[in-house]
């Protein structure tokens, strides 16, 4: 997890980003503790909060300190949420467990790539109770069908809905 006070468009805005590539993107104690003191630093100063999650889930081999994260990471976003001050959440794949039980689904504007996976358990525990899954569960595209999601945005074109968005709720 990356995160810092960076400027989007000319506005100075608290980002923390997920990194896939350690431990399948995991949510542990230390990357808890970063995204809460990085919308800490958000409310702090009054500023526009960016997360980009991505994440395999709970980091299981921290056990319960691990699931406590999900507890405080969403009781930062309810302070900042009393702020007035506008969070992004910005869902890339994979996405599940933890994050999108907590963080990840807070924020004001839900934004997701296209195509990616987000759910609370993975498609294999889910399949685990022996049900019809459709094609597209699990999948930005359905989530945005059932209001989850509120726009899906393509890489590409990520940096200036950003920009749009940050300078409307400026």
């Amino acid at each position: 997890m990356l995160s810092g006070i960076v400027n989007i468009g000319g506005y100075p805005t608290a980002v923390a980003i997920g990194d896939v590539g350690f431990i399948g993107g995991t949510c542990g104690s230390v990357i808890g503790e970063k995204v809460t003191r990085c919308i800490e630093r958000a409310l702090e100063n009054r500023l526009p909060l960016v997360i980009v999650s991505v994440s395999g889930g709970m980091r299981m081999q921290e056990g319960t300190l691990a699931l406590m994260q999900m507890a405080k990471t969403a009781a930062a976003c309810a302070e900042y949420a009393k702020s007035g001050v506008f969070y992004i959440s910005v869902v890339t794949d994979p996405t599940f467990g933890g994050a999108t039980a907590s963080y990840t689904s807070l924020g004001d504007v839900i934004v997701a790539e296209p195509g990616a996976r987000v759910g609370f358990a993975g498609p294999l525990a889910v399949a685990s109770l022996r049900e019809e899954l459709p094609e597209d569960f699990q999948k930005a595209e359905a989530l945005l069908e059932h209001g989850f999601i509120d726009s899906i945005v393509h890489r590409a074109d990520m940096r200036q809905m950003l920009v749009d968005l940050i300078a409307f709720a400026s």
